[in-house]
């Protein structure tokens, strides 16, 4: 036995002269926000494989329903920067091209087939799957598909293979699937479920239309949605009127493309920035000059302080509250119905957009989650324990990440218990009663009327 001469320990556990490493220095500034990592994230390119949480619990416990709610993958820009040329990206599926998957042909030939689905009005009318050669404005990419063909396998092998939370002889009543009336949202679920069910039946598929991006159904009328609504995009504008560097890069902007600066702004360059970033392809140039990564990070960063700010001024948090009451409410109402034993949906799918997810996020509380990236996904997971079969808890996972306890209504059970998962009636207390309690109201009618002090 070598023994080895240590340094002497003090009382408070602390070796002397390694203090300076281990007490941090609290005054430190938070890390610097890299805007072309979290642009990388942003763009979710489907390169390796993923691990997820997803259909983790213990042995004794049984998974008896499952909802999405997704992002739309990778679309082409909804804007254009003026007077550039739009970025030359073809959105003709081909399963040689990159980014790829092994059922991507597949898929193709199965869309082509869809005509015995039934599809709520004007979905009908909608592609099954994007076949231009150059890309319509917002419309869903290979990359896009790709996307949510993997996030379809992936949560494919966890619920059929190994939970069989369906089995080969499904029927349409075991699904509920709803999604915007957008090309891109309704080829994304289609993506996700071909590659997800024990056997994709066209017969079985019945597709709901929402409306609203919020998927607030019956319930939309809230105008105090409106108005914290109203309050936030101030507080947006008030920001990024602050921002030197940005209006600076604006401005610089503006004289490559010739253009006023307000006309530039108004355009979104960022939606149209991002495109040629996460597909790899030079950033505009005119005869004045070139759009480049510089102007880039900035706008970039400012966006990434903008969701910083917005975490922190709760107006978006108010909004997110009275915005997604109707869809939570629908959540919570359809696992109180599975977990009394009455034949429910067991696998839902919600298609929407970053307007969906985002406030879904912030109402839960999930501060700490990203913007939603392309093709993002959140589930609730529905579980029955099978020592007390009339308990049912949830999870919530983001992104393939178990955020259950980082939600505002099961933050302090998770210090008190050592259950893995969340009771489904604190979910159930705070869709129908808690989210008001804010507004010093009782129910969302009310705090959708009531006017704050």
């Amino acid at each position: 036995v070598h023994l080895i001469p240590v340094n002497p320990i003090r009382e408070n556990g602390l070796n002397p002269k390694s203090r300076k490493r281990i007490m941090p220095d609290l005054l430190t500034e938070p890390p610097a926000i890299d805007p072309v990592y979290e642009a990388h994230v942003y763009c979710n390119i489907p390169t390796i494989a993923e691990r997820s949480m997803e259909g983790h619990a213990p042995h004794y416990f049984k998974l008896v329903s499952v909802q999405v709610l997704i992002r739309h993958g990778d679309r082409y820009p909804l804007y254009a920067i003026p007077k550039t040329k739009r970025p030359d990206i073809d959105c003709m599926l081909l399963p040689s091209r990159k980014p790829s998957h092994p059922q991507l042909e597949a898929f193709i030939k199965h869309m082509s087939k869809g005509s015995a689905a039934q599809m709520d009005g004007s979905l009908s009318s909608l592609p099954r799957y994007p076949s231009h050669s150059l890309c319509e404005m917002g419309e869903l990419t290979q990359t896009g598909v790709v996307q949510h063909l993997r996030n379809g396998q992936l949560l494919r092998e966890i619920y059929i293979n190994k939970h069989k939370l369906l089995l080969s002889d499904w029927t349409s009543k075991q699904l509920y699937l709803e999604t915007t009336g957008k090309s891109r949202t309704l080829q994304s679920a289609l993506a996700l479920l071909y590659t997800f069910l024990p056997d994709f039946d066209w017969k079985k598929i019945n597709m709901r239309h929402q409306w609203s991006t919020i998927f607030c159904s019956g319930s939309c009328d809230c105008p105090m949605r409106n108005h914290y609504l109203e309050e936030e995009q101030r507080r947006q504008y008030s920001l990024r009127v602050k921002n030197n560097d940005l209006e600076k890069i604006y401005v610089d902007m503006a004289k490559i493309v010739g253009i006023p600066t307000r006309q530039l702004r108004a355009s979104n360059p960022i939606d149209s920035l991002l495109c040629y970033f996460c597909h790899n392809v030079s950033f505009p140039c005119t005869k004045t000059g070139c759009i480049g990564m510089d102007h880039f990070k900035v706008i970039k960063r400012h966006q990434l302080e903008d969701e910083r700010e917005r975490q922190e001024k709760k107006l978006y948090f108010l909004y997110a509250l009275l915005a997604t009451h109707p869809l939570l409410n629908q959540t919570v109402n359809r696992l109180q119905r599975i977990a009394e034993g009455k034949k429910e949906e067991v696998f839902v799918l919600y298609s929407a957009h970053d307007v969906t997810l985002s406030p879904v996020l912030s109402a839960l509380g999930i501060t700490e989650a990203r913007f939603p990236r392309f093709a993002a996904r959140l589930v609730f997971e529905l579980w029955q324990d099978g020592k007390r079969p009339k308990e049912h808890f949830i999870r919530i996972l983001y992104n393939g990440a178990d955020v259950t306890f980082q939600t505002s209504f099961c933050k302090d059970f998770y210090k008190r218990s050592s259950k893995p998962m969340c009771p489904l009636e604190k979910f159930v207390n705070f869709v129908k009663r808690d989210m008001f309690l804010v507004f010093n109201s009782t129910s969302y009618y009310d705090a959708c009327r009531r006017r704050p002090l």
